[in-house]
Protein backbone atom coordinates (compact mmCIF):
# COMPACT_ATOMS: atom_id res chain seq x y z
CA UNK A 1 0.00 0.00 0.00
CA UNK A 2 0.83 3.51 -0.72
CA UNK A 3 0.31 6.86 1.37
CA UNK A 4 0.72 9.03 -1.61
CA UNK A 5 -1.90 11.33 -2.02
CA UNK A 6 -2.96 11.89 -5.71
CA UNK A 7 -5.23 14.63 -7.38
CA UNK A 8 -6.99 14.71 -10.41
CA UNK A 9 -9.20 16.88 -12.71
CA UNK A 10 -11.07 16.21 -15.07
CA UNK A 11 -11.75 12.41 -13.28
CA UNK A 12 -15.09 11.78 -13.82
CA UNK A 13 -15.11 10.27 -17.40
CA UNK A 14 -12.77 8.62 -19.78
CA UNK A 15 -8.69 8.81 -19.25
CA UNK A 16 -9.08 10.67 -15.96
CA UNK A 17 -11.39 8.07 -14.47
CA UNK A 18 -9.13 5.46 -15.88
CA UNK A 19 -6.01 6.84 -14.07
CA UNK A 20 -8.31 7.30 -10.74
CA UNK A 21 -8.82 3.92 -10.74
CA UNK A 22 -5.16 2.22 -11.62
CA UNK A 23 -3.96 4.87 -8.68
CA UNK A 24 -6.52 2.95 -6.09
CA UNK A 25 -5.58 -0.17 -7.45
CA UNK A 26 -1.94 0.84 -6.36
CA UNK A 27 -3.19 2.04 -2.48
CA UNK A 28 -2.83 5.29 -3.47
CA UNK A 29 -4.96 8.63 -1.22
CA UNK A 30 -6.75 9.92 -3.86
CA UNK A 31 -8.65 13.28 -4.72
CA UNK A 32 -10.93 13.16 -7.66
CA UNK A 33 -12.28 16.38 -9.20
CA UNK A 34 -15.02 17.80 -11.95
CA UNK A 35 -18.08 19.35 -12.26
CA UNK A 36 -20.86 17.32 -11.29
CA UNK A 37 -21.33 16.29 -8.24
CA UNK A 38 -23.52 13.06 -8.26
CA UNK A 39 -20.90 11.64 -10.30
CA UNK A 40 -18.37 12.84 -8.62
CA UNK A 41 -19.55 11.16 -4.98
CA UNK A 42 -20.51 7.68 -7.41
CA UNK A 43 -16.33 7.66 -8.09
CA UNK A 44 -15.81 8.57 -4.83
CA UNK A 45 -17.96 5.37 -3.86
CA UNK A 46 -16.63 3.01 -6.85
CA UNK A 47 -12.55 4.22 -5.92
CA UNK A 48 -13.54 3.63 -1.54
CA UNK A 49 -14.85 -0.05 -2.84
CA UNK A 50 -11.55 -0.62 -4.59
CA UNK A 51 -9.98 -0.14 -0.65
CA UNK A 52 -8.77 3.12 -1.41
CA UNK A 53 -9.27 6.56 0.44
CA UNK A 54 -10.93 9.11 -1.57
CA UNK A 55 -12.93 12.22 -1.60
CA UNK A 56 -14.38 14.16 -4.42
CA UNK A 57 -14.24 18.00 -4.62
CA UNK A 58 -16.43 20.02 -6.71
CA UNK A 59 -14.43 21.95 -9.14
CA UNK A 60 -14.68 24.45 -12.75
CA UNK A 61 -11.03 24.63 -13.05
CA UNK A 62 -11.59 27.73 -15.09
CA UNK A 63 -11.83 29.46 -11.37
CA UNK A 64 -8.65 30.42 -9.32
CA UNK A 65 -11.01 30.08 -6.08
CA UNK A 66 -12.18 26.56 -7.07
CA UNK A 67 -8.85 25.24 -7.69
CA UNK A 68 -7.40 27.02 -4.61
CA UNK A 69 -10.09 25.23 -2.68
CA UNK A 70 -9.42 21.41 -4.73
CA UNK A 71 -5.81 21.68 -3.50
CA UNK A 72 -6.31 23.38 0.06
CA UNK A 73 -8.92 20.77 0.60
CA UNK A 74 -6.27 17.96 -0.72
CA UNK A 75 -4.10 19.08 1.58
CA UNK A 76 -6.23 19.87 5.10
CA UNK A 77 -7.46 15.96 4.17
CA UNK A 78 -4.32 14.03 3.31
CA UNK A 79 -1.32 16.26 4.41
CA UNK A 80 0.22 16.36 1.59
CA UNK A 81 0.44 16.64 -2.62
CA UNK A 82 2.56 13.96 -4.35
CA UNK A 83 0.68 13.78 -7.61
CA UNK A 84 -1.29 15.74 -9.99
CA UNK A 85 -2.70 14.67 -12.93
CA UNK A 86 -4.31 17.50 -14.72
CA UNK A 87 -7.05 15.99 -17.27
CA UNK A 88 -10.08 18.28 -17.24
CA UNK A 89 -10.38 19.58 -20.89
CA UNK A 90 -12.99 20.49 -23.80
CA UNK A 91 -13.00 19.39 -27.67
CA UNK A 92 -14.52 22.69 -28.02
CA UNK A 93 -16.31 23.81 -31.59
CA UNK A 94 -15.20 21.58 -34.00
CA UNK A 95 -15.39 23.63 -37.41
CA UNK A 96 -12.86 25.18 -39.99
CA UNK A 97 -10.77 28.45 -38.73
CA UNK A 98 -13.79 30.84 -40.45
CA UNK A 99 -16.04 29.22 -38.82
CA UNK A 100 -14.37 30.13 -35.23
CA UNK A 101 -15.13 33.01 -33.09
CA UNK A 102 -13.73 34.47 -30.26
CA UNK A 103 -16.36 33.07 -27.72
CA UNK A 104 -15.00 29.60 -29.30
CA UNK A 105 -11.85 30.46 -28.56
CA UNK A 106 -12.44 31.39 -24.94
CA UNK A 107 -14.55 28.39 -24.05
CA UNK A 108 -11.97 26.19 -25.35
CA UNK A 109 -8.57 28.20 -24.52
CA UNK A 110 -10.33 29.03 -20.30
CA UNK A 111 -11.13 25.09 -19.82
CA UNK A 112 -7.75 23.42 -21.22
CA UNK A 113 -5.36 25.81 -20.77
CA UNK A 114 -6.22 28.59 -17.92
CA UNK A 115 -7.54 25.42 -16.25
CA UNK A 116 -3.64 23.58 -16.57
CA UNK A 117 -2.67 26.91 -15.52
CA UNK A 118 -4.10 27.89 -12.59
CA UNK A 119 -4.00 23.63 -11.79
CA UNK A 120 -0.20 24.14 -11.77
CA UNK A 121 -0.27 27.17 -9.93
CA UNK A 122 -1.75 25.82 -7.04
CA UNK A 123 -0.28 22.19 -6.95
CA UNK A 124 3.35 23.64 -7.17
CA UNK A 125 2.22 25.77 -3.98
CA UNK A 126 2.12 22.77 -2.07
CA UNK A 127 4.95 20.57 -4.16
CA UNK A 128 7.46 23.18 -3.76
CA UNK A 129 6.82 23.49 0.18
CA UNK A 130 7.22 20.20 0.61
CA UNK A 131 10.36 19.73 -2.14
CA UNK A 132 8.78 16.64 -3.99
CA UNK A 133 5.66 16.27 -6.67
CA UNK A 134 5.10 15.07 -9.92
CA UNK A 135 2.48 16.72 -12.11
CA UNK A 136 1.33 15.05 -15.01
CA UNK A 137 -0.60 17.39 -17.45
CA UNK A 138 -2.52 15.92 -20.52
CA UNK A 139 -2.12 17.70 -24.16
CA UNK A 140 -2.54 15.41 -26.91
CA UNK A 141 -1.09 14.00 -30.14
CA UNK A 142 -2.92 16.48 -32.13
CA UNK A 143 -1.27 19.16 -30.48
CA UNK A 144 2.17 17.91 -32.93
CA UNK A 145 0.54 17.25 -36.11
CA UNK A 146 -2.37 19.60 -36.34
CA UNK A 147 -6.06 18.41 -37.27
CA UNK A 148 -8.40 20.05 -39.90
CA UNK A 149 -10.97 21.14 -38.28
CA UNK A 150 -10.57 21.45 -34.70
CA UNK A 151 -7.69 24.19 -34.94
CA UNK A 152 -8.82 26.13 -31.67
CA UNK A 153 -8.66 22.30 -29.79
CA UNK A 154 -5.11 21.86 -31.51
CA UNK A 155 -3.91 25.08 -30.48
CA UNK A 156 -4.95 25.04 -26.67
CA UNK A 157 -2.60 21.44 -26.76
CA UNK A 158 0.27 22.87 -28.22
CA UNK A 159 -0.30 25.53 -25.69
CA UNK A 160 -0.07 23.39 -22.76
CA UNK A 161 2.98 21.49 -24.21
CA UNK A 162 4.37 25.14 -24.02
CA UNK A 163 3.54 25.28 -20.59
CA UNK A 164 4.43 22.11 -19.19
CA UNK A 165 8.07 22.69 -20.88
CA UNK A 166 7.92 25.86 -19.23
CA UNK A 167 7.19 25.01 -15.80
CA UNK A 168 9.41 21.89 -15.82
CA UNK A 169 12.70 24.27 -16.25
CA UNK A 170 11.12 26.66 -13.42
CA UNK A 171 11.44 23.97 -11.25
CA UNK A 172 14.12 21.61 -11.86
CA UNK A 173 16.24 20.95 -8.83
CA UNK A 174 13.62 22.00 -6.61
CA UNK A 175 12.64 17.71 -6.10
CA UNK A 176 9.48 18.88 -8.43
CA UNK A 177 8.69 16.95 -11.93
CA UNK A 178 6.68 18.05 -14.41
CA UNK A 179 5.69 16.35 -17.21
CA UNK A 180 2.92 15.73 -20.30
CA UNK A 181 1.51 13.22 -22.07
CA UNK A 182 -0.16 13.44 -25.47
CA UNK A 183 -2.85 10.53 -26.52
CA UNK A 184 -3.77 9.70 -29.52
CA UNK A 185 -6.61 8.75 -30.69
CA UNK A 186 -8.78 7.19 -27.57
CA UNK A 187 -12.29 6.03 -27.26
CA UNK A 188 -13.63 8.46 -25.09
CA UNK A 189 -16.95 10.80 -24.93
CA UNK A 190 -14.84 13.20 -25.98
CA UNK A 191 -13.77 11.66 -29.58
CA UNK A 192 -17.98 10.87 -29.91
CA UNK A 193 -18.79 14.28 -29.46
CA UNK A 194 -15.80 15.66 -31.95
CA UNK A 195 -16.37 12.88 -35.16
CA UNK A 196 -20.46 13.46 -34.62
CA UNK A 197 -21.26 9.84 -36.44
CA UNK A 198 -19.52 6.54 -36.75
CA UNK A 199 -18.29 7.14 -40.17
CA UNK A 200 -16.39 9.78 -39.28
CA UNK A 201 -15.02 7.97 -36.47
CA UNK A 202 -14.17 5.24 -38.24
CA UNK A 203 -12.31 7.35 -41.01
CA UNK A 204 -10.14 9.28 -38.51
CA UNK A 205 -8.99 5.76 -36.74
CA UNK A 206 -7.81 4.55 -40.53
CA UNK A 207 -5.46 7.49 -40.33
CA UNK A 208 -3.94 5.87 -37.01
CA UNK A 209 -0.79 3.22 -37.87
CA UNK A 210 -2.20 1.32 -35.44
CA UNK A 211 -5.50 0.31 -37.31
CA UNK A 212 -7.33 1.62 -34.02
CA UNK A 213 -8.27 3.62 -31.21
CA UNK A 214 -6.28 3.62 -27.89
CA UNK A 215 -8.41 2.59 -24.84
CA UNK A 216 -8.44 5.27 -21.85
CA UNK A 217 -6.66 2.13 -19.59
CA UNK A 218 -4.19 2.33 -22.18
CA UNK A 219 -3.07 6.23 -21.64
CA UNK A 220 -4.23 5.93 -17.88
CA UNK A 221 -0.84 3.66 -17.13
CA UNK A 222 1.77 5.58 -19.06
CA UNK A 223 0.11 8.39 -16.55
CA UNK A 224 0.94 6.04 -13.98
CA UNK A 225 4.51 5.29 -14.75
CA UNK A 226 4.87 9.29 -15.82
CA UNK A 227 3.93 9.86 -12.28
CA UNK A 228 5.80 7.27 -10.82
CA UNK A 229 9.46 7.04 -9.46
CA UNK A 230 10.46 5.39 -11.77
CA UNK A 231 10.69 7.97 -14.32
CA UNK A 232 12.15 10.08 -11.67
CA UNK A 233 14.90 11.77 -13.78
CA UNK A 234 12.09 12.85 -16.47
CA UNK A 235 11.02 16.34 -16.30
CA UNK A 236 10.45 18.54 -19.48
CA UNK A 237 9.41 15.74 -21.54
CA UNK A 238 6.21 15.19 -23.41
CA UNK A 239 5.12 11.57 -24.00
CA UNK A 240 3.36 10.69 -26.83
CA UNK A 241 0.53 7.63 -26.74
CA UNK A 242 -0.60 7.65 -30.18
CA UNK A 243 -0.40 4.40 -31.91
CA UNK A 244 2.25 5.58 -34.41
CA UNK A 245 0.55 9.03 -35.37
CA UNK A 246 3.40 10.91 -34.95
CA UNK A 247 5.79 8.69 -36.56
CA UNK A 248 3.59 8.20 -39.37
Amino acid sequence: MSDQVVLITGALTGIGRAAAIIFAQEGKRIVVSGRRDQEGQALAAELQGLGAEAIFVRTDVRKDEDVRNLVDQTVRRFGRLDIAVNDAGTEGTPGPVTEQTAETYAATFDTNVLGTLLSMKHELRVMLAQGSGSIVNVSSAYGSVGAAGASVYVASKHAIEGLTKSAALEVAGTGVRVNVVAPGTTDTGMLTRFTSTDKNKAALVSTVPFKRMATSEEIAHVIAFVASEDASYMTGSSIPVDGGMIAG
